[in-house]
């Protein structure tokens, strides 16, 4: 009988104490952006560390790494590049260089590697088209201040979120601003205000998919991801007065509970195998890795994307919170 009960206590703990994957902490990993759901999967099977899903947007996720200072809860961190730069001059992120940073262009890393460029997208229009209720398919930012797109137009708060801000840089631009003057896009926002545009604070992908958004300031990315792999009618569109390419960057988080664990999985998604997995939701990979034919074809054509043009991303990050201000006192 003993030797019965032993067996049943070694069986007892084999089903109650399986073997767990390790655990490591993303900050704004949002499995419907960038189809970080294949990511994090990827990260899952091939690596054996489990990433819980994190729906912060850039600002929050600076806020919170810098509120947890001295008790760092995150491992790793995701942001638009001006976050990266934040995070960097405020000391909360640390210096690692994965395999394959060499091969980032110059301007879209920390030279010494507390953050580098992952992927790149370009700030445009996502528009459900069968929610436009039979009005044209807008093609430049002017448009959308028309009386039949009222109520129709979505962008992220660009006060908080990293893509509205790079939508309100793209505006800017487009106009006639630069990065330090923002008196175009203010104007612009003060205009589409009386158009009753729709502005939430975190990613909408699935809000347009449903068409409660039908026309919103994002990036290609999502556009491409809608049309090719949901069902409904969509479209990406390159506003006629140009735009912006933006990077998004990872860091190491300084004093980062899972360090080991944090440089693992920064490895994987600057190697091949996750370079190519960001081709798969339709992004440009930060290393130069030729585009699958089959994804590149999906695209828009190149010459329509010679109105995007890259900015000066430590200007950018620097100009950030000022807008952000003028922003909330007189557009908001």
């Amino acid at each position: 009988m003993k030797h019965i009960a032993a067996l049943a206590l070694v069986a007892t703990v084999g089903m109650v104490a399986p073997a767990m994957a390790d655990e490591a902490v993303c900050y704004n990993c949002p499995p419907q952006w960038a189809d970080w759901d294949s990511m994090l999967k990827a990260i899952d099977s091939k690596l054996g560390i489990h990433m819980p899903h994190d729906n912060k947007n850039s600002g929050q996720t600076l806020s919170q790494l810098l509120a947890e200072r001295g008790s760092p809860v995150a491992d790793v961190a995701y942001y638009g590049v001006t976050g990266g730069i934040k995070a960097a001059s405020e000391g909360v992120v640390d210096a690692y260089k994965p395999e394959g940073f060499d091969e980032i262009p110059d301007g879209l890393k920390d030279p010494e590697g507390r953050w580098f460029a992952v992927h790149y997208g370009t700030v445009g229009l996502f528009v459900n088209v069968d929610a436009l209720g039979g009005a044209p398919v807008p093609q430049c930012f002017a448009d959308l201040k028309k009386p039949e797109y009222a109520g129709m137009v979505g962008y992220l708060d660009p006060s908080s979120a990293f893509v509205g801000y790079a939508g309100a840089v793209a505006v800017n631009h487009a106009f006639g601003g630069d990065l330090g003057n923002f008196d175009p896009a203010i104007g612009y926002f003060k205009e589409l205000s009386e158009n009753s545009p729709i502005v939430p604070k975190q990613t909408s992908f699935a809000r347009v998919v449903s068409g409660e958004i039908p026309i919103l300031f994002d990036y290609d990315f999502n556009a491409y991801r809608a049309k090719y792999e949901e069902d409904g009618n969509f479209e990406f569109v390159l506003p006629c007065e140009g735009t912006i390419r933006v990077p998004y960057v990872m860091s190491l988080v300084k004093g980062a509970p899972h360090a080991e664990l944090g440089k693992k999985v920064l490895d994987f998604i600057l190697s091949d195998e996750g370079q190519a997995i960001w081709t798969n939701a339709y992004l440009q990979p930060a290393r130069p890795i030729t585009l699958p034919e089959d994804v590149a074809s999906k695209f828009l054509p190149a010459s329509d994307y010679e109105r995007a043009v890259a900015v000066d991303y430590a200007e950018m990050e620097k100009a950030q919170s000022g807008f952000g201000e003028r922003y909330l006192n007189e557009v908001k």
